[in-house]
Parts: C-alpha cells; sequence; structure tokens
C-alpha cells in the first residue's frame, strides 16, 4: 500500500518505520524530525500525501491537524483515507471528518495507547472514530503499527475513547502515588505494599504494570530516573482535554478537574516537565518534609 506519514517525531517515526519494514512504500514529511529508515523524504505535507492512498498524521495538537488537513486533503485521491492518529479535541476530529468527506474521501480518528515503547515494538492500542468502510482500508496497517484496533464508533469517537481512557490513568496514577507516599510515612515497606494492592481491590494498570515506585513490580519509567515514558506534559494535555470535552458535554468530572490542577502545578510550577508522569511519587513523598 502507499502511504503518506506526516509527524515523524518519538511516536510517528517508529510508527512509520514498522509500515516501511513491512513493505509498504512510505512517504514522509516532518518540520524536524529525522527521516526513519525506509520512509522516502516528501518536501511538503502535501507532497507526502500526493498518490497515497492512505495519509497517516501524528501531530501535536488540533490546531495544527486542521491546518495540515487543509493541505493534504486537497492533494489526496478520491476515495483516499486520512487517519489521524494524534489526541487533539473531539471538535478539531469532527471538523476534519467533514472536510474530508465534502471532499470525497475518508477520515478516522484513530488516537493511540502504549507510548513510545508500544510505537517502536508494533503494540499499540488504537481507538478508532470514522466509517466502518475507512476503518476495514486502514486496519491492515493498524496490525503491523499495533496489537489492537477497537472501531468506537463515528468521527470524534476514538478520541472520545482515549480522552476517558487518559482522564482514568491520570487520576489512578496520583492515587497510587499517593498510596505509597502515605505507605512510606506509615512505615510500610514499598515492596511489601505492591504484593498486597497488586492481587488486591486497589489493582490497577498504574500499579501492576507501570509501577511508579523504582525497584517495585515490572521494569517501569521509576527504575530509569524517570525518563518519561509517558510525560507528565502529555498528561497534563490530556487532561486538559478530558476538562475541555466535560465542559462542551456538561458533565461532572470532579476527580478529573482535580488531577489537572495537579498535573498543572507539577509541569507548569515545579519539576514535573521532561519527566515521567509517574514521577507524581518523588513529587508526594517528599511533601511534609520541608519541601516546596
Amino acid at each position: 500500500m502507499r502511504i503518506g506519514f506526516i509527524g515523524l517525531g518519538n511516536m510517528g517515526g517508529p510508527m512509520a518505520r514498522n509500515l516501511a519494514a513491512a513493505s509498504h512504500a512510505v512517504q514522509g514529511f516532518d518540520l524536524a524530525a529525522p527521516m526513519p529508515e525506509g520512509v522516502t523524504a516528501a518536501a511538503t505535507a502535501a507532497e507526502a500525501a500526493a498518490g497515497a492512498e492512505v495519509v497517516i498524521t501524528m501531530l501535536p495538537n488540533g490546531q495544527i491537524l486542521r491546518a495540515v488537513a487543509a493541505e493534504v486533503i486537497p492533494a489526496m485521491a478520491p476515495g483516499a483515507v486520512l487517519c489521524d492518529c494524534s489526541t487533539v479535541d473531539v471538535d478539531s476530529a469532527r471538523a476534519v471528518a467533514d472536510q474530508a468527506a465534502a471532499a470525497g474521501k475518508g477520515a478516522l480518528d484513530a488516537p493511540v495507547s502504549g507510548g513510545i515503547g508500544g510505537a517502536a515494538a508494533g503494540t499499540l492500542t488504537f481507538m478508532v472514530g470514522g466509517t466502518p468502510a475507512a476503518f476495514e482500508t486502514v486496519r491492515p496497517l493498524f496490525d503491523i503499527m499495533g496489537q489492537k484496533a477497537v472501531h468506537c464508533g463515528d468521527s470524534g469517537a476514538g478520541q472520545a475513547a482515549k480522552i476517558c481512557n487518559n482522564m482514568i490513568l491520570g487520576v489512578t496514577m496520583i492515587a497510587t502515588c499517593e498510596a505509597f507516599a502515605l505507605a512510606d510515612k506509615l512505615g510500610l515497606d514499598r515492596q511489601k505494599m505492591f504484593d498486597v494492592v497488586s492481587t488486591s481491590s486497589g489493582y490497577s494498570w498504574s500499579m501492576n504494570a507501570y509501577c511508579p515506585a523504582p525497584g517495585v513490580g515490572p521494569a517501569s519509567p521509576a527504575d530509569n530516573g524517570y525518563k518519561p515514558g509517558f510525560a507528565a506534559e502529555l498528561m497534563l494535555k490530556d487532561l486538559r482535554l478530558s476538562q475541555q470535552a466535560a465542559d462542551s458535554a456538561d458533565a461532572d468530572t470532579p476527580m478529573g478537574a482535580l488531577a489537572t490542577s495537579l498535573y498543572g502545578q507539577f509541569v507548569e510550577a515545579e519539576d514535573g516537565r521532561g519527566r515521567d508522569f509517574s514521577a507524581m511519587l518523588p513529587r508526594l513523598a517528599a511533601r511534609g518534609r520541608g519541601a516546596a
């Protein structure tokens, strides 16, 4: 399949490389990131999209997505599918889908879960919104880039699923870090805490698969100085998207709002920027000992 890939950073680069390694013809464009192995460089986003059966984007936000879509949709062949794998606001996803449909092209919003490691290993999960026909067109590519793709519904449904999922993740990571910090102050060994909680009602992905305590549970960014697998500023971005969506839908999300506030403080007023989102543990563990 002929593929255009726009946005070749930490996530998009490995995804494009995996597609090229599976013998697809991939033309890529990025303003700054290096071209992945096997990917042919295009001079512009429109050039990357020209003649492609599927155009994949991995971009920082909805405003940039709208600008790129306005450039590439006219260059795409009739019937081609624009598959956006960014995490953006629901309104932008739906606006781009409407623009593509008006031009006789398909569109999917297909944000991912799995982080940089999942992108490199081809084990991402895709949450997909759009028409069944567009989903079936891109499904073989999802199978290369990831381990699972769920068709969540109409345009915007993929972004809605991602936003809800990451709001849960942000809240549960804070709760997990709070529990470890409390255990420290109560004199409970962290390993013993993990042994109990990981097999009890406190079980969660944040505890069992991505434990924020160094040396406890499976290897995680906590064991690498909290270098980001999923950066705290990206969690903050997703939590703010959840609150934007909650305001738009008149939904009550008090825990999501509190998690947004805490990550905002951590990233913008403390030392959270450039650290993994699980670095909330040393932040909380320092409270009560005179730390800022």
